[in-house]
């Protein structure tokens, strides 16, 4: 099974539809979002195209292919247009064999195993680090900092391909 993982939209239309090119050439079949879908926060700047409606819309299609964990930049308001559960802190699921803890990263790390994949957005920096357990990080799909790329994790099988939306692979992990 492929899936795409992304985080931290922020209401970027220009951004989200870069997302939706990505998620539709890889042939993805789920798409997980690690929060901070629609609103752009009071410390970021205004991503580009900044039109959170049309964001909710573009993702609206999905809706049925999406998993979705809340960011520290999501609240109630966004789950009353956003057509897919936006509410939780955390998710967990098992996919191609790999146990994966979801999350935005703002909160507590729960408890995990040495097997386990702990992947959260939150700091729009990539990440790709075992520390007792892995954690991994896609960066950010609007707002990426620390020079880093605009960009989404793909797992494909047991890898994770960390990719930039021209479809380069700057990192990986296999597991």
């Amino acid at each position: 099974m492929k899936i795409l993982i992304a985080s931290d939209i922020h209401g970027s239309a220009k951004w989200c539809g870069e997302l939706i090119s990505a998620f539709k050439r890889e042939g993805a079949e789920k798409l997980l979002i690690l929060g901070d879908v629609l609103y752009h926060g009071p410390r970021n700047p205004l991503p580009d195209e900044y039109a959170p409606v049309a964001v909710a819309e573009m993702l609206a299609e999905y809706k049925d292919r999406i998993i979705c964990v809340r960011g520290n930049c999501d609240s109630e308001v966004d789950q009353m247009v956003l057509p897919f559960n936006v509410s939780s802190d955390y998710a967990t699921m098992n996919v191609n064999g790999i146990n994966m803890v979801l999350s935005h990263g703002h909160r507590a790390v729960p408890p995990l195993a040495q097997s386990d994949v702990y992947v959260t957005g939150h700091t729009h920096v990539p990440l790709n680090e075992n520390c007792g357990y892995y954690h991994l990080n896609p960066g950010s799909v609007s707002l990426p900092k620390e020079n880093s790329r605009h960009g989404y994790i793909l797992l494909d099988g047991k890898t994770f391909y960390f990719k930039d939306f021209e479809g380069n692979v700057f990192d990986e992990l296999k597991l």
